[in-house]
């Protein structure tokens, strides 16, 4: 048998790989879009499908996926969603039309909201809060940091050494090896003490949330303003109103509102959604920069995240430590900063930049702003919350983060591709209309990150993050296999 100790950060490795390929998978599709469209015959306006089914679904069932995990079994959830999401990337390599494709990247996506907040509450379950968990959480927002500049990273590579459906196949291993290591290295736990699942408050919550991330997917193909853009808004604010309203009726809710009396896990949810907004449209403006505009091969292209990946390991790694040392809130405030001054330098791109003079600076600074984010983020999003609560927590942060994501990507493509078309009327060259419709996003994507640092500035509370005591009646609600 494996000892206690050491099995326990065995399965965090475990965890961290899983999880590393989920959050892979969000961004690793970008560099190849263009390979994908001209194989698959992708019409223009469906290629986007691609990257929002798997927002959608992932998005959109988190919070569900999450609260499945703590009532019948955070293992047994991870290893279904582990299921789903390894049968869909061998479907999605294997796809030989648009819908195949999309239908195949949606499974992808229902497989990580599954995977995702089950991880995440085996890993508050398994380590005790304070030092030890505080390690293994930074751990996590470095796999979350690091996994999101290396997926366009590998995109690139995999795409031009080999073909575009290795971005998908790539993650099968993984998945078959992380079926094999689950049942020696995970415990199984739930909250034994809820015996009826909230089957309406799940309907509407999941209804609301598929809705909104639809809604915000596709507001830039049917208008911000128009009517059925406002329809798609207004039907998920009903559904997300009444799932608020049915919550506080029941007995035993989906999400018991004592979750949100902690107010730096409401910081973090918030600054997490503040930091996918930024972070994810960040990424598709940058590549899409360096293709259309500087002309980077997707090899190149995925080379040049290399200054990223590399250095966030690092500046992952220090986050963890100055958690543990000067608290989460300092740390936030200054991932906050770092990524604001980013993305001011990415408002200066050129029309005929160079890597040293309109990228290398920008991409050392996301650097540390993503391993000094994502770290306390993660640490933040489950202080104080209680173990059978967990899974639950960690479906609100993932989905504060993919929702942020979603919106960041539709509102700042929106932003760049009305400036462009502005550009291009009063004669503008293509390659410099583009440029401006690039620095516009990255100005509104510069908003963004500033709100996000007056968040860790007044929302975070240090009085949160000190370890919260257990009430005794509650032990025995927690069973362990």
């Amino acid at each position: 048998m494996i000892a206690a100790a050491r099995r326990k950060w065995l399965a965090l490795a475990l965890l961290l790989g899983v999880q590393f390929m989920v959050v892979l998978d969000i961004a690793i599709v970008n560099v190849a879009l263009p390979s994908i469209q001209t194989d698959l015959n992708f019409s223009q306006e469906n290629l986007q499908w691609v990257v929002s089914a798997y927002a959608l679904l992932f998005g959109g069932f988190l919070l569900l996926g999450g609260r499945v995990a703590d009532l019948i079994g955070r293992r047994r959830v991870f290893v279904v969603g582990l299921v789903v999401f390894t049968g869909a990337s061998l479907l999605s390599g294997l796809s030989w039309s648009e819908g195949a494709l999309i239908g195949a990247r949606g499974l992808q996506g229902l497989g990580a909201a599954l995977i995702t907040p089950a991880a995440l509450s085996i890993l508050t379950t398994t380590f005790v809060e304070g030092k030890e968990r505080n390690a293994a959480l930074g751990a996590w927002g470095g796999v979350g940091a690091f996994g999101a500049v290396a997926g366009v990273l590998l995109g690139g590579v995999l795409t031009e050494a080999l073909s575009w459906q290795w971005i998908f196949f790539v993650n099968v291993p993984v998945g078959i090896a992380g079926l094999a290591l689950a049942p020696l290295l995970l415990t199984e736990s739930r909250d034994a003490r809820v015996k009826t699942f909230d089957l309406p408050g799940a309907v509407l919550v999941t209804g609301g949330l598929v809705t909104l991330v639809y809604a915000i997917t596709q507001a830039n193909s049917y208008g911000w303003t128009s009517f059925a853009t406002i329809a798609l808004f207004a039907a998920a604010t009903v559904l997300l109103a009444a799932f608020v309203a049915w919550e506080r009726r029941t007995a035993e809710p989906l999400v018991p509102a004592s979750i949100f009396r902690l107010r730096t896990v409401v910081g973090a949810n918030i600054a997490g959604l503040i930091l996918g907004t930024a972070i994810f449209a960040m990424f598709l403006m940058l590549t899409l920069y360096m293709q259309q505009v500087l002309h980077y091969s997707a090899m190149k292209t995925g080379l040049a995240y290399l200054a990223v990946a590399g250095t966030a390991i690092f500046w992952s790694a220090l986050g963890a430590l100055l958690v543990t040392r000067v608290g989460v809130k300092p740390v936030l405030v200054a991932g906050m900063t770092a990524l604001s001054a980013g993305l001011v330098f990415f408002t200066q791109v050129s029309p005929n930049g160079s890597y040293l003079g309109d990228l290398l600076p920008g991409f050392l600074l996301i650097a540390v702003g993503l391993g000094f984010s994502f770290v306390p983020i993660s640490i933040a999003a489950l202080a104080g919350v209680r173990p059978a609560e967990a899974g639950l927590a960690s479906g609100l942060i993932n989905m504060s983060q993919q929702i942020g994501g979603a919106l960041g990507i539709a509102a700042l493509s929106a932003i760049a591709t009305t400036t462009t078309s502005d550009s291009i009327a009063s004669g503008t060259v293509r390659a410099s209309a583009l440029t401006d419709g690039f620095q516009a996003a990255f100005i509104g994507a510069t908003a963004v990150a500033i709100v996000g640092i007056l968040v860790a500035l007044v929302v975070v509370r240090r009085s949160d993050l000190a370890p919260v005591a257990e009430i005794v009646d509650e032990a025995p609600a927690l069973e362990a296999a």
